[in-house]
């Protein structure tokens, strides 16, 4: 896929030849409205449901957790859930979340050159952890009923993909973006990809202090009912 003539895409490294690459119809400022525009939405719903339909009385953090997963859903199902389907595509394709994933391939071209790894963590991510972040979310609704943190440590399963997704580039020596570049490089590869590893990982220490709770209050249960039985 190389070649010494100039470039005709915008993609790292510059020496990629890209016979069936289209440019983007839409700005990168539509792309990026269109797509925090979409999640501000799904937030909102969520806050709203998580309120009073909830089984359990929940206080903010836990319905900014709600918040979250419901987010992860929406992203993992129906933007990674895309390009799972359609990566072979995504160059030659003018639909919204093609030119989304070009747009994000210039912060890390793997997403265009069919990469074996970005396929198969996608394709994971978005069949497996996406609709187990659904159903976290359903859970607190009416009428059913499912504990939150065992569910949340074993969906924050996606940070090893994160680490995997940084690991592989380091590797690669941070060839596949414009290394430094503010908005490809710390905006699309860096920061929106921690987030994965920052909030997962805040939730799975909360999780287990919840856990480590609901254990002591039982051991001390355990404890009474034996001195009364004695």
């Amino acid at each position: 896929m190389a070649t010494n003539a100039s470039p005709l895409h915008p993609y790292w490294p510059r020496h990629l030849r890209l016979d069936s690459y289209v440019p983007n119809d839409y700005p990168a400022w539509h792309i990026i409205a269109g797509l925090f525009s979409v999640t501000g939405i799904v937030v909102g719903m969520t806050w709203l449901l998580s309120g009073p339909v909830a089984i359990i009385p929940l206080g903010t953090w836990r319905r900014l957790s709600l918040c979250w997963f419901a987010v992860c859903g929406f992203i993992h199902l129906v933007i990674e859930g895309w390009f799972s389907l359609y990566s072979k595509e995504l160059l030659g394709d003018q639909a919204f979340l093609s030119q989304l994933w070009k747009e994000y391939a210039k912060g890390d071209s793997r997403y265009i050159l069919n990469d074996n790894f970005m396929i198969c963590m996608e394709t994971i991510t978005a069949f497996l952890w996406g609709p187990l972040s659904l159903w976290v979310v359903v859970a607190f609704l009416p009428p059913a009923s499912c504990p939150l943190y065992p569910t949340a440590r074993g969906l924050c399963g996606q940070m090893y993909g994160d680490v995997l997704y940084f690991l592989t580039e380091y590797r690669d020596g941070f060839k596949h973006s414009e290394l430094g570049h503010p908005l490809y490089f710390w905006f699309y590869f860096v920061f929106l990809n921690a987030l994965w590893m920052v909030l997962p990982g805040i939730l799975v220490l909360d999780s287990v202090k919840q856990l480590m709770h609901a254990q002591s209050l039982l051991d001390v249960k355990a404890i009474k009912m034996k001195s009364k039985q004695k």
